[in-house]
């Protein structure tokens, strides 16, 4: 027996993260009444700390522009590329694009911003419930029942799932599908005393291309902190000598010497944390009353940092379809069809990149310095989160994938330096989605 909340709510949020939050706050902002549920208690640890420029419309539809910047968090203005022995490498500067209107975004301590768009969605109005686990949800012709903390439950006319890689409902009805090609593991930690790139400049991400697959990122989240990861194919990390992870780490930044010499004099902070398996599709994203937000519904390699990103649209994008649900009562799977189209059209261009930087190819183009500047700004807009760009912005990535499936076979720039022709990387084939 559960027994039901006798608060009267509209929608249900489970996840209090960037994805949960905005959709709770621009519920609430359209005067919706909103229940959010999180499992643990905030302030909380939590990786995925770069953000993309697109990150700002969200950002300010959500009210949290002037205290993002009030918090001090490091500038970026793109990345800068280096190859594994820092022969090669280009600056990334999100503001070539044209059709980024703001470039300018941040590095953000997740523990802080988290917090701040929770304390957000309190102060639109959102019942938020911390340390609250939802056990699940039961649907039904005229709503949906919300069973939380073992034996309540609370009464909603539809439910969004932000509860992140747990995927509360993306586990109940089977929606999760694994990316094979992106079976990666995630080694990393924060650590002080590692050096910044000079000039305004200082609050980019660096990432560094090993001589195999594998990669490394280094992201100021604070006047002190850097986090420092590496990410590998899975049959590249089970072929590591094991170890603790922070003796797996220690060999990775030994065996790339562009990270060894910016690590020298670093002091490790936190403990080293791994993640595995962490890039994932779904089936569907959306059924009757009920919508999937963030990484419940997917997320992809962290190599171009598009998951707080994408989480942040897609919490405004559920909220913007259940609002217009409520109005006019309707919440069947078909109601959804857009809200569908948008998670899984994100998901293909983005994974588009990722598979393709998973190539020799793609890095002998991508790290060269004397890529042409039309094609090279196309990539740009795009890894500063403009997923629907123009038609020639378009139309010039056409060119550029041409460019890289041709460099598989006759070379049109000099390859970088690898271990051998595999060097781990997952497979030799590009197809990795349209661009439709």
């Amino acid at each position: 027996m559960t027994t039901p909340s006798p608060d009267p709510f509209d929608v249900a949020v489970v996840g209090g993260g960037p994805a949960g939050c905005a959709a709770a706050i621009a519920l609430a902002q359209r005067g919706r009444r909103v229940v959010l549920f999180e499992r643990e208690r905030f302030p909380r640890f939590h990786i995925g700390e770069s953000l993309l420029s697109t990150a700002n419309d969200a950002l300010a539809e959500l009210g949290l522009t002037e205290r993002i910047a009030a918090q001090g968090f490091p500038v970026k203005w793109g990345a800068d590329l280096a190859t594994h022995d820092g022969a090669a490498g280009r600056s990334v500067d999100f503001a070539a694009s044209r059709e980024i209107r703001r470039p300018q975004t941040h590095q953000v301590c997740r523990e802080r911003f988290d917090a701040l768009l929770l304390d957000r969605a309190r102060e639109a109005g959102v019942e938020v419930r911390e340390a609250t686990r939802v056990d699940g949800c039961d649907f039904d012709r005229n709503g949906v029942t919300v069973r939380f903390a073992g034996s309540r439950s609370a009464r909603v006319a539809a439910v969004v799932d932000a509860s992140g890689r747990w995927g509360l409902l993306a586990r109940a009805f089977d929606l999760r599908r694994d990316e094979p090609r992106l079976a990666n593991v995630a080694v990393y930690a924060h650590f002080s005393g590692v050096p910044r790139l000079p000039g305004e400049r200082a609050g980019d991400i660096r990432i560094v291309a090993r001589s195999d697959a594998g990669w490394f990122w280094l992201i100021p989240i604070d006047d002190r902190l850097m986090s420092v990861g590496a990410v590998l194919p899975k049959p590249l990390y089970r072929a590591l000598e094991k170890g603790s992870p922070e003796q797996m780490l220690a060999a990775l930044v030994a065996d790339t010497p562009a990270v060894a010499g910016l690590m020298r004099d670093a002091v490790r902070e936190w403990p080293v944390r791994v993640e595995r398996d962490f890039s994932y599709g779904a089936r569907a994203y959306a059924g009757d009353r009920w919508l999937l937000a963030g990484d419940a519904g997917s997320f992809l390699d962290p190599v171009f940092s598009t998951g707080v990103s994408i989480a942040l649209e897609s919490g405004l994008e559920a909220a913007r379809e259940l609002d217009r649900a409520l109005a006019d009562g309707r919440f069947e799977a078909r109601r959804f069809r857009r809200f569908e189209a948008i998670q899984r059209r994100r998901f293909e261009r983005f994974r588009r990149f990722v598979l393709a930087f998973y190539t020799p190819w793609f890095r002998d183009l991508f790290f060269q310095p004397t890529a042409p500047r039309p094609l090279f700004r196309a990539v740009v807009t795009v890894l500063a989160g403009n997923w629907r760009p123009s038609w020639r912005t378009r139309f010039l990535l056409a060119i550029f994938f041409g460019f890289v499936a041709v460099q598989r076979y006759l070379p049109l720039s000099p390859k970088l330096a690898r271990r051998d022709a595999a060097a781990g990387f997952p497979d030799p084939t590009l197809a990795a989605g349209s661009e439709s």
